[in-house]
């Protein structure tokens, strides 16, 4: 179960952080949730310290998913359980596959139920924008966050 408490417009690349270095200044930083964080990777069957993309949502915004299907390294599907009614039941799903010495990523939504013409826009949309935010982010090191 993931569930979103605290939105807010935000995607980034997180690893384990820098514990141990406060004295030279450098804050410890690192993922949010550091147990769901390790959690995530052994999961996938990666290190428990490599790097992963953590992002909230905007807003009052705050569905509840479920992971439906996992498989290491190549496809993540969940479900909308709560906190979103027009996401009610929806299901999400990543692909992942090497492609050029790079990752392509395909990202589905399915909506269980049908959609007015600007919710399907507004949801098109703003996918589009988290998606091309972490391409930039993974390629460039610079994501563009929506702000809420």
């Amino acid at each position: 179960m993931i569930e979103v408490v605290r939105p807010g417009p935000l995607a980034t690349v997180q690893d384990l952080g820098r514990p141990g270095r406060a004295h030279l200044g450098v804050p410890r930083s690192g993922a949010a949730d550091q147990r769901a964080f390790r959690l995530a990777n052994r999961l996938v069957g990666n290190p428990e310290g490599a790097a992963g993309v953590e992002f909230t949502f905007g807003g009052d915004f705050n569905p509840q998913m479920r992971v439906t299907e996992l498989v290491p390294g190549a496809l993540v599907a969940w479900e909308c359980v709560g906190g979103h009614e027009p996401w009610a039941a929806n299901t999400f799903r990543f692909e992942l596959a090497g492609q050029d010495g790079g990752t392509l990523v395909r990202f589905w939504q399915y909506y269980a139920r049908e959609l007015s013409d600007d919710a399907y826009g507004n949801y098109n949309f703003n996918w589009g924008y988290y998606l091309e935010s972490l391409r930039l982010l993974t390629s460039a090191g610079t994501g563009k966050p929506l702000l809420a």
